[in-house]
């Protein structure tokens, strides 16, 4: 899942050298922090946040299929 993460902000930002995505493995949750280059960082969250919204859909229904709950956070 975190590759997964990773190749899609990859395809998104202007510079996917700065893209790093760190997993933190809880009991229940799996939680993804996407951190980007401060001038991609729009790029990733999109008008409304509807491009982030997006990728968490994706990463819920993955999570469904693997009973897993996965949480994506995008850092600054």
């Amino acid at each position: 899942m975190r590759e997964l993460v990773e190749m899609i902000a990859k395809t998104l930002v202007d510079d996917p050298e700065e893209v790093r995505v760190n997993e933190v493995v809880g009991e229940q949750t799996t939680v993804f922090e996407l951190r980007v280059a401060q001038h991609d960082l729009g790029k990733v969250i999109g008008r409304q946040g509807r491009t982030a919204r997006a990728i968490r859909t994706l990463l819920g229904a993955a999570g469904m299929k693997l009973r897993k709950r996965f949480v994506l956070e995008i850092l600054e």
